[in-house]
This record gives C-alpha cells, structure tokens and sequence, in this order.
C-alpha cells in the first residue's frame, strides 16, 4: 500500500476539505482527489462521503484512520532519530500566532530565518482568532491561554505588557486624562465582544466599562490604525504602540495590562530537527525583543 496515498488519506481526514489537505501537503487539490481515489481502490471500499461542507469520513474510514495514524508515528519516530541532514533544515513549519504578536514581532524574523534555510518552508498563520495544534492547522502554536490538554508540549514564551493609548491629535482636541475618572465621556477602540477569541482580551473591564465605542473591531491592527488616525482610547500592546511616534499614553503607571504568550508542539514531532530548529529560534527572537514586550517599566494596573 502506497504510504503517500495514506498521508494524503489523514491530511483530508484531519482538514475536511481538498482545499485544506492541499495546502497542508503543497500540491493541487486534484492531486488530493486523485490519490484518495487511489487508495479507495486499493481498500476496496469508500473512505469519504462528499458532502457540500466537504469530506465526512465514513465508517470504513474511522476504522483505518487509528492504524494510519500509528503508522505515521513510528515514521516520525524514525525522522526525528536519523541524523540530521548535510544540506541543512528541510520540510514544512506551520506557526500559529495572535495576530499582532505575528506580524509585528515574529515575521520579520521568521522571514530571515527562512532566508537562512532555503529548504525549510515556513508557514506563520498570524490571525485574530485560535490556532488549534489539536487540529493540525499549525505544527507549532503560540497563544493567549496554555492548552489544558492532549498530547503537547508546552512552555511559557513570555508576558507582554497593554497599556491605553490615544493619538497626540485626539488628546490635544479631548478634556484631560488624570485619573480613571476622567475616562468618562471619551471615546473607545476594542475588540466585539460576542467575537472574542480569549478571555484573555478582556482588558477593559479591569479598568473602565466605556460609554461609547469609535470602533470595535476583531483585529488589534485595526484597532491600532484607528487610535493613530485619532478616532479614541485603545489598549495596544506596547510591542505595537511603543513603535508608532503619533501615539501617546494615557494614564501612564496605571492602566497597564500583562498577558502571557503559550507555545506548544505536537509531542511526536517535536523532536524533529526543523521543529527543534525553529522552536529555539522563536524562543531567542521573544529574548532579543523583551525590553519592548515586558518594558522595565510597567506596573500592574
């Protein structure tokens, strides 16, 4: 039995969907199809039911889905036992991370650190929402709130200081900010609320239930462009706002906010050279940038 058509086989059982198991392996979506009607074939019997959300496995697929994943565990096993290769890191990384953290602070790496390893290709999914190690949608995740369980590996990456900021424009035009009292009245940037994705992003409620909202948005990009374009107040993590020279602090010492950023692997992968490889360089990019994720200077508030 071709061992490929069995990769591509758990790909679309764990994605659901051609597209996804397509990206996930770096072929066309048609080669997806083809192979799992090769191995169909192979078996005997229907793997998939094709639905119109996608792929459903059927009953003979739940059954070989446990003996394919086994197999795939003792060649991971093999992988990450052989010495490593002569020409270097090679092979697919999937990092998942909150959308700013992504963006701001670890692309510009990640991207020299690809340019370092002309084989090894990086994936960094930087979105406003969960990435789910436990749905293979990324080999390696960095999150807001430490995975509670399954078969991970899990260390604490770093804290991150937020504080308010607002643009020296809407400052300059709005009464005075002394105290928290003299919060009432302003307007606010945030996240919606019935659309976040961490407790962890409650952060006003610590500090001031706002009157009003300028803007709600799920992206924290977006909340940032908005409090530099002088629309209201935001939370901002420092690692974004201490780089925009427009943007001011408001009740600096006081309204500061720490959060923790979580990574985790997969335990059968994680010995694998380019998850090690990659794993230590996210670790030494948070350790060359702490002075602007946990500036010396910020106080509980």
């Amino acid at each position: 039995m071709d061992w490929d058509n069995l990769r591509f086989f758990l790909e679309l059982a764990r994605t659901g969907t051609l597209v996804s198991a397509a990206r996930r392996l770096a072929v066309d979506h048609t080669t997806v199809a083809r192979r799992i009607q090769a191995l169909e074939k192979e078996v005997g019997s229907a793997l998939f039911s094709r639905e119109a959300g996608g792929h459903r496995l059927t009953e003979a697929g739940r059954r070989l889905q446990p003996q394919v994943e086994a197999m795939e565990s003792a060649f991971l096993a093999v992988e990450s036992a052989a010495p490593a290769s002569r020409e270097g890191l090679s092979g697919l990384v999937r990092i998942g991370a909150t959308e700013g953290f992504g963006t701001v602070v670890l692309a510009p790496q990640l991207a020299l650190f690809a340019q370092a390893h002309p084989k090894l290709v990086i994936d960094l999914l930087a979105m406003p929402r969960l990435v789910h190690l436990s749905r293979r949608e990324a080999d390696i995740v960095i999150s807001l709130e430490r995975p509670a369980r399954g078969p991970v590996v899990v260390t604490k990456l770093t804290d991150y200081v937020l504080r308010l900021y607002a643009s020296e424009r809407y400052l300059a035009s709005h009464k005075p900010i002394v105290e928290r009292e003299d919060l009432r009245g302003h307007s606010f940037i945030s996240y919606v609320d019935d659309l976040l994705f961490s407790k962890e992003l409650q952060y006003l409620d610590e500090l001031y239930r706002p009157d009003s909202f300028a803007l709600r948005s799920t992206s924290i990009l977006a909340q940032h462009q908005a409090a530099a374009a002088g629309a209201g107040i935001a939370v901002l993590p420092a690692f974004i706002a201490e780089r925009d020279p427009s943007l001011r602090r408001v009740l600096p010492g006081e309204a500061n906010f720490t959060r923790t950023f979580w990574m985790s692997v997969a335990a059968e992968t994680r010995h694998l050279a380019r998850m090690q490889a990659t794993w230590n360089f996210l670790r030494e990019t948070v350790e060359a940038q702490r002075e602007l994720l946990l500036p010396a200077d910020a106080t509980a508030g």
